[in-house]
């Protein structure tokens, strides 16, 4: 039986396997070992594939399943606190690229059809990439992760307007008015089937399925959701990924979501590595190794103009200089999106072979180098910070309204809060019930906006920059708490605090343990991790329940926290020397006395010889809601009475009867 697809697949994960563990041996990503398989094993290296639109086809359900994880990951909320990003900020960068783009192609002597053409193209970035390799560095809650995700959310909704544009562009089509209009209704109604699907449908199918407790189902069911609203987008005209994003965002705003995703991810990780494979495999050698200088000054352009348009609109946004440069340098690279529309441009006569051909070794060559510049981001944004341009761009993206400065001459022995999500938020509350004078430090601007209208101390800048922290004092605060959720920025910014505040007491909460050691010897000197503090919480509350002593519960913790934490700082794990207690086997409840009358009403404790007649111990009496303590013999227990008891469920069952 002759199965040419099931070759082909061999061939392609084989290579793979080889490519990336030699590139993994020098530290470099996965998804550059995928983009050098495309093109060693492509029509334009050995040719070993045969079937390349069936892999492509496998590469699409990559996508799906990516976008369909990014949206499993956010929540509608998350979503909503980015609008601002999408709408505005997408808008803007979209077109600033478009008309810039436009501009080159009619100083080069192109027709201003071709010319709009083009800047649809370069416009878009590589939504599978960059959210691939975010990901992957843990930075998708950054200030840039959010930035890029927004930005890449309005690139996926204005493709398909920009399909319809095409044909007209090209002369082609005379009724594009009715099929965008008709394209806006599609949009709104799917848009309410998710909102309705996420908030009534999907969490009762999802309970009904998940207490079947059959794995598989919930796996058919969850890859069916994510496949059904991608067809349904499709079939409205919009894109396969931006349905499955959808689905994503349809399932997180249920509790299932993550186990949908830890279902997912086998095979996304699978699958998006056909995709990257397929991009690598359109890449003309011979035609780039005849064009390397052109090619190359190409994507020089690209890098420098389509990134410093994302990094102007990260100004817009109010951004910091770091968060607009690691936004630019995420976006530079032309994206899948625009291998589709170059087809459709084809078509129509918007683009010659040769003008493809140096579309495509362009593109795919940015998204070769994308991985390479997202590792040195930190070091290329380091550079340029310190070239001249911080002072204007502070100038640029200052507001009065989120930027003034407090009265704090008299300010010290304040604490410093920078970050404010749900940690910061919590930590500047406890501070007010405390009277401790604080001051928050925030990178939002419409978060700072917000809860300065509230009357919170809270100020405008990015904690990298040492001037923003002598701004808020640094030198004269007592505690500071970073609580932001950059891994990159946290370190720079420890770093930043030591170096101005020698003695400042400095508390760094961060997602990981692994960063622990990194940011104690950068100058932190308590590190919080939270899958680790997490693990502490649900095992104290845990043995609470199970009634250990409230002093052996405090001296587990805190021999637990003592041996891991120098665990992870030396790596070697430490005797343990702790004795446990064996968990008493009764119960702690409260009885209401009921009965006007009988063995118990009225009676004192000795009367009634509670633990001898009952096998019970009283332990405490509530009495018109005053609390006594202290329970003596002669105190008498009358109708209403709350009585705390403890004992086995049998004797307190036997105690019930006999109040009520």
């Amino acid at each position: 039986m002759d199965f040419p697809l099931l070759r082909d697949i061999v061939i392609l994960l084989g290579f793979s396997v080889v490519v990336v563990f030699f590139l993994q041996r020098i530290r470099l990503p996965s998804i550059l070992g995928f983009l050098l398989t495309g093109i060693i094993i492509g029509p334009f290296g050995y040719s070993l594939i045969e079937n390349h639109e069936q892999v492509e086809m496998l590469s699409e359900i990559g996508v799906i399943l990516l976008l369909f994880v990014i949206g499993l990951e956010l929540t509608v909320n998350q979503l909503s606190s980015i609008k601002r990003t999408v709408l505005y900020g997408g808008f803007l960068q979209v077109g600033l690229t478009v008309a810039v783009t436009a501009g080159i192609y009619l100083l080069l002597g192109f027709s201003w059809q071709i010319a709009v053409f083009g800047g649809f193209l370069f416009s878009l970035s590589s939504t599978a990439i960059v959210l691939k390799i975010l990901q992957d560095r843990n930075e998708i809650s950054a200030p840039h992760g959010r930035t890029a995700l927004g930005l890449l959310i309005f690139q996926d909704i204005i493709v398909v307007p920009m399909m319809l544009v095409t044909p007209i562009l090209a002369g082609n089509s005379t009724d594009i008015m009715q099929e965008i209009i008709l394209l806006f209704v599609k949009s709104a109604l799917i848009i309410l089937f998710t909102y309705v699907s996420a908030k009534y449908l999907v969490p009762k199918a999802m309970y009904l399925i998940a207490r079947t407790k059959s794995k598989e189902l919930f796996l058919l069911a969850t890859i069916t959701l994510c496949f059904a609203v991608a067809f349904l987008t499709a079939a409205a005209g919009l894109s396969l990924a931006f349905g499955a994003f959808l689905a994503g965002l349809i399932i997180s705003e249920s509790e299932y979501s993550h186990q949908a995703t830890s279902t997912i991810l086998p095979f996304r990780e699978l699958f998006i590595s056909f995709f990257f494979i397929s991009i690598g495999m359109f890449l003309d050698l011979n035609f780039f190794m005849k064009n390397i200088g052109l090619v190359s000054s190409l994507v020089l352009i690209v890098f420098i103009v389509k990134g410093s348009i994302v990094g102007l609109t990260a100004a817009f946004l109010k951004y910091s200089l770091r968060t607009a440069v690691l936004t630019g340098l995420a976006l530079f690279q032309v994206g899948e999106f625009s291998f589709i529309l170059s087809r459709v441009g084809l078509e129509n006569g918007l683009l010659t072979f040769e003008m493809n051909q140096y579309f495509l070794s362009v593109s795919i060559i940015t998204m070769l180098l994308t991985p390479l510049v997202i590792i040195f981001s930190e070091r290329i944004t380091a550079a340029v910070i310190h070239s001249g341009l911080k002072r204007p761009w502070h100038k640029l993206i200052s507001s009065p309204k989120i930027s003034a400065t407090v009265q704090k001459k008299d300010l010290e022995n304040h604490l410093l809060i920078i970050g404010y999500g749900i940690n910061g938020t919590n930590l500047a509350r406890a501070a007010k019930y405390a009277s401790i004078p604080y001051l928050i430090l925030e990178l939002n601007a419409e978060i700072v906006r917000k809860e300065r209208a509230k009357g919170e101390p809270i100020f405008y800048g990015d904690a990298v920059h040492e001037h923003i922290l002598e701004s808020v004092r640094i030198k004269k605060a007592r505690v500071v708490v970073v609580a932001i959720s950059d891994p990159r920025a946290t370190k720079t910014i420890v770093s930043n605090i030591r170096h101005l505040s020698p003695s400042v007491y400095l508390v760094v909460r961060t997602r990981y343990v692994k960063e622990i050691e990194t940011l104690l010897a950068l100058g932190a000197d308590e590190v919080i991790p939270e899958e680790f503090e997490t693990s502490v919480e649900i095992f104290t509350r845990v043995l609470t329940n199970y009634l250990v002593p409230i002093d052996e519960l405090e001296n587990l913790v805190n021999t637990i926290r003592a041996d891991n934490y120098q665990m992870f700082q030396s790596r070697k794990q430490l005797p343990h020397t702790l004795s446990t207690t064996k968990i008493p086997d009764f119960k702690i409840t409260c009885v209401r006395v009921m009965a006007d009358s009988g063995e118990v009403t009225g009676k004192s404790i000795e009367e009634i010889d509670v633990r001898k007649k009952f096998g019970v111990n009283v332990l405490a009496v509530s009495r018109k809601d005053q609390m006594i303590n202290t329970v003596t013999p002669d105190l008498k227990l009358l109708k209403n009475d709350l009585v705390f008891i403890s004992g086995d469920q049998e004797h307190i069952d036997s105690f019930f009867k006999a109040v009520n």
